[in-house]
């Protein structure tokens, strides 16, 4: 620009200026990036299902031979995760702990990364992030690399884009991208039913034109996903009878796995939801009402349905409630500053700083536990005879001991009674199972188990060092630091002392429901 005079009125920031959307974008996607790699970075490994995924693409072998499975067990649930892992494995030789790392940071970068091409202010979706991370476990369950994510990540997307494009009705070909989308959440994480809660949520919103295409997209991307595993009537099937084994074979809550249990209702979700009301009507935000968003339905869905188990509000209930933050967000960003403004740059940068340590902390050591963790594997000279011989089965009610065990000994040619869901096993085992559990533990209660134990099976319990589990028709070794292995005498003699190893030096304490008293 220049005066009357012909002088420029120009200064150099201003041709900084234009550089600050490009600035926040990048600053947006590079702390996305940077929050799982620090993490990694502390050595932490999640505890469950990510080591036996990975464990499973290393063995190549199907699930009968590394799981005692019963006859509802046909399909593998997450078919499209493991053949992806398996294919990594074979090109790059890496092991199971590189494949865990690679999940949980390429799984965390795909949620994160799947809301900002939707978004004019990526950075709304940073204070998002923040918030979840300050009032749920949300954004830490998007670090343990299972691949849930995926669905959420699909989920995601459907609501970003009707936040940007629900306005008007969905062109024809909205549903072209929608099957492939809901294709791949199935091939990969195998829970196509419960696509059926965003579907209501759009109906109850009033979005019926939206939910009509929704539907479409979900029957097609369901049997497309199911059809890619080879099996795909036997896939929807089993899916179903999985989950119908999961809930009905319980008589109580507490026998069931963590995450399948009901919650007391999240309040920090209500309390969030609340305060973005009071922005509303502060800010005179020119949002859409919440009533004909699908989005607040879903979360309200998944509120009520968390009383029946709590992985509703935290798989599909949180990133709804995310959506609707980051979008009432961005209309307060538009508002307050210039797309161009230094303010923004500025902004955003405390936002990334803010973000990236209210995430990383490893507060607790939810991080850092695991680096204290010991685990059974053959290389252990301690352990010379007391792991599981060829053909042989590990007997335990710990599922942690599957997935710790499977993680370090993914080729050994041995299987596990119980693995990643406890509605798998054989029904005679798992009444087993489910009585060791009900009893909290009780030596009793492993009785036919131990009857049918062979030389080359084993049972493992945790248990500290002074506690030597009840069980005298089986001989004990007290194997790596809070875990004793128990086999079949090899004679007629008297089971001997069990020996306790010098390397065996942190103690853990007893659990009461995996150990026996």
């Amino acid at each position: 620009m220049t005066d009357d005079n012909g002088n420029s009125n120009s200064s150099p920031l201003d041709a900084v200026r234009r550089y600050v959307p490009l600035a926040v974008w990048a600053i947006v996607i590079l702390v996305v990036l940077a929050i799982p790699l620090k993490i990694i970075s502390y050595g932490f490994l999640p505890g469950d299902d990510a080591l036996r995924h990975a464990a499973k693409a290393v063995s190549g072998k199907p699930w009968p031979e590394i799981l005692v499975v019963g006859p509802a067990f046909q399909i593998d649930h997450n078919y499209g995760w493991h053949f992806l892992l398996r294919q990594i494995y074979l090109r790059s030789k890496c092991d199971t702990e590189r494949l865990v790392l690679f999940a949980v940071v390429a799984l965390f970068t795909l949620v994160s990364w799947s809301a900002l091409p939707w978004l004019k202010r990526p950075e709304a979706w940073l204070i998002a992030l923040a918030a979840a991370a300050l009032t749920s476990d949300v954004p830490l369950r998007f670090l343990i690399g299972r691949p849930f994510l995926v669905t959420i990540a699909g989920l995601l997307t459907i609501l970003f884009v009707w936040q940007v494009r629900g306005s008007s009705p969905p062109k024809w070909w909205t549903v072209l991208w929608m099957a492939p989308l809901i294709a791949i959440c199935t091939f990969v994480h195998g829970v196509w039913y419960l696509w059926m809660l965003p579907v209501a949520a759009f109906f109850l919103a009033g979005q019926f034109r939206w939910g009509l295409t929704l539907i479409a997209g979900w029957v097609a991307g369901a049997f497309l996903g199911a059809s890619l595993t080879g099996h795909p009537f036997e896939s929807i099937y089993q899916a179903l009878v999985m989950a119908y084994r999961a809930f009905g074979m319980h008589i109580t809550q507490r026998t069931m796995v963590t995450e399948f249990q009901s919650s007391s209702g999240d309040v920090f979700a209500l309390i969030l939801l609340g305060g973005l009301l009071i922005l509303r009507q502060l800010a005179g935000l020119k949002a859409r009402p919440l009533t004909s968003n699908p989005a607040f339905w879903l979360a309200c869905l998944a509120w009520v349905l968390s009383f029946k188990a709590a992985r509703f509000t935290e798989d599909w209930g949180w990133p709804a409630l995310m959506v609707l933050v980051t979008c009432d967000l961005q209309l307060l960003l538009q508002a307050r500053f210039a797309a161009d403004s230094f303010k923004r740059l500025a902004l955003t940068c405390g936002l990334a700083a803010v973000t990236f340590l209210v995430i990383t902390n490893d507060h607790n050591s939810r991080w850092t536990y695991n680096l204290t963790q010991q685990y059974l594997t053959q290389d252990n000279p301690d352990l010379n005879g007391w792991l599981p011989e060829k053909g042989g089965i590990i007997y335990s009610a710990d599922m942690t001991i599957f997935y710790q065990t499977f993680f370090k000994n993914p080729n050994e040619d041995w299987r596990y009674i119980l693995g990643y869901e406890p509605a798998l096993m054989p029904d005679e085992d798992f009444q087993v199972y489910h009585k060791i559990l009900w009893n909290f533990g009780d030596a009793k209660a492993y009785k036919p188990w131990v009857d049918k134990m062979r030389p080359q099976d084993r049972l493992v319990l945790r248990g500290g060092r002074g506690s030597l589990p009840n069980i005298s028709q089986l001989e004990w070794e007290y194997g790596v630091s809070g875990i004793w292995i128990g086999r079949v005498p090899r004679t007629n003699a008297p089971p001997p002392a069990p020996t306790i190893p010098a390397t065996a030096t942190r103690e853990t304490s007893t659990s009461s429901v995996n150990s026996a008293k």
